[in-house]
C-alpha cells in the first residue's frame, strides 16, 4: 500500500490551496462577521469547475476522483469552512444524486447548470419532526395526473438562501403504509417555492442557511428523481457521499486551526522562551497532528472504496465521525494554546472553534454515525 500522494493529488492540493489563500483568506473574517455570501468569489470559482468537481466532462464537470474531491473541500475549509460547505453540499448531495439516479434526460437538463455553478444545489430533507429520523418526513407530494403538488416546509437547508436547484424529499400518501418517500427536483422560480430568512447561526455564518417553503408547488412528472418510493434509497446513497465531504470539511477546519496554533506557539513568548518549548504545548500539538493524520487516512480509505465501486457506507461514517470529533477537539486546543487571544474574534481560531461543532451534527449526527457503523459491523459478523 502506497501512502505517498500521487502527482495529480499534489497538483490538486497546490492549486486549491493557492486559490483559497488568495481569494478566501482576505475576506474570510469579514464574511463570517457580516453573514455575507461571497458572490464575488463564487464567480471566480465557476470557470474553475468547483461546482462540478466529480461530474463527468460530458456534463461540464471536472471528472475528478474522490480523493481529489476531498482534497479540494479540505483546502477550501482550511481557510473558509462556510464556502467549503457550499461546495461539498452542492457537489455531493445535490448534483451527485441526479447523476447517479437521474434519467439521461434529467442529467442533460439539470447537470450542466449545476456543474457550471449557474445554479447552486441544495439537499432538502430536515424538517421540524424529521432530522435523525429521516423517515419522519411530512412534506407531501400529491399526484394530480401529469405532475405533483408539493406542500411542506424544510428547515436548516444549507445553501437554502441562494439555491437554484433543490432536491426535495417528500412522502406520497396512498394505499401503502408507511407512505412512500420520493425525491423531486424543484427549481428556483417555480410558483409556490419560497425562501425563508437566513438563519443567524453560531458557525458557518457566511453560508445562507434557511428554511424553504412549498405551498401548492407543482412540479411535472419528469422532475421526480427515480421511482415513487425510492426516496430513502436515494437519500442514504447521497448521505454516504455527503459524509465524505463533511469529513473533508471537518478535516480542513482542524488543519487550519492546527496551522494557526503551531504558528502562534512559535511566536508567543512566556518566561523568556516560545511557548512551543513547553512540554504541555508540545503534547497538545502532537495529539492534534496525530488525530488530523488519522482523519485524513480514514477519509482517503472511504474515497478509494467509493471509486473502486465497493461498499463504503461504514467507512464514510467512520471518517465523518472521527474527522468531526477531531475538528472539535483540535479547535478547542487551538483556542487554549492562544489563551485569551483565542477567545477574540480578531484571531481565526475563534471562528474555527465555532465552525467545528456543526460537523458533528449535519449529514447525520455523531450518534447516527455510530448506529451506521455498529450495524455494518454486526451485519459482517452474521
Amino acid at each position: 500500500m502506497d501512502f505517498s500522494p500521487c502527482m495529480k493529488h499534489k497538483m490538486v492540493r497546490k492549486a486549491m490551496r493557492r486559490f483559497a489563500e488568495t481569494e478566501l483568506s482576505p475576506i474570510a473574517h469579514d464574511i463570517d462577521q457580516h453573514r455575507r455570501f461571497p458572490w464575488e468569489v463564487i464567480e471566480k470559482m465557476r470557470p474553475l469547475n468547483f461546482f462540478g468537481l466529480q461530474l463527468p466532462q460530458a456534463f461540464g464537470g471536472a471528472g475528478l476522483d474522490s480523493i481529489s474531491y476531498a482534497i479540494a473541500v479540505e483546502e477550501l475549509s482550511r481557510v473558509c469552512a462556510a464556502v467549503g460547505l457550499c461546495v461539498t453540499v452542492h457537489n455531493s448531495v445535490a448534483a451527485y444524486p441526479i447523476f447517479r439516479f437521474g434519467t439521461e434526460a434529467q442529467k442533460r437538463r439539470f447537470l450542466p447548470a449545476l456543474a457550471s455553478g449557474e445554479r447552486i444545489g441544495a439537499f432538502c430533507l430536515t424538517e421540524a419532526n424529521a432530522g435523525s429520523d429521516a423517515g419522519g418526513v411530512e412534506t407531501h407530494a400529491k399526484s394530480d395526473g401529469n405532475g405533483y403538488m408539493i406542500n411542506g416546509t424544510k428547515i436548516f437547508v444549507t445553501n437554502g438562501g441562494i439555491c437554484g436547484t433543490a432536491l426535495v424529499f417528500t412522502v406520497s400518501p396512498g394505499d401503502k403504509a408507511p407512505p412512500r418517500a420520493s425525491v423531486f427536483v424543484v427549481e428556483k422560480g417555480t410558483p409556490g417555492f419560497d425562501v425563508g430568512e437566513i438563519e443567524d447561526l453560531c458557525g458557518m455564518r457566511a453560508n445562507p442557511v434557511s428554511s424553504l417553503f412549498f405551498e401548492d408547488c407543482r412540479v411535472p412528472e419528469e422532475n421526480r428523481l427515480g421511482h415513487l418510493g425510492d426516496g430513502m434509497k436515494i437519500g442514504l446513497a447521497a448521505l454516504d457521499t455527503g459524509r465524505i465531504g463533511i469529513a473533508a470539511q471537518a478535516l480542513g477546519i482542524a488543519q487550519g486551526a492546527f496551522d494557526a496554533a503551531v504558528k502562534y506557539a512559535k511566536e508567543r513568548h512566556q518566561f523568556q522562551r516560545p511557548i512551543s518549548a513547553f512540554q504541555t504545548i508540545g503534547n497538545y500539538l502532537a495529539e492534534m497532528a496525530t488525530e488530523i493524520d488519522a482523519a485524513r487516512l480514514l477519509i482517503f480509505r472511504a474515497c478509494a472504496l467509493k471509486d473502486a465501486g465497493q461498499p463504503f457506507t461504514a467507512e464514510a461514517a467512520m471518517a465523518k465521525l472521527h474527522a468531526s470529533r477531531t475538528a472539535v477537539a483540535v479547535t478547542d486546543r487551538a483556542v487554549q494554546i492562544h489563551g485569551g487571544y483565542g477567545y477574540s474574534k480578531e484571531y481565526d481560531v475563534e471562528r474555527y472553534f465555532r465552525d467545528a461543532k456543526v460537523t458533528e451534527i449535519y449529514e447525520g449526527t455523531s450518534e447516527v454515525q455510530r448506529m451506521v457503523i455498529s450495524r455494518a459491523i454486526l451485519n459482517r459478523l452474521t
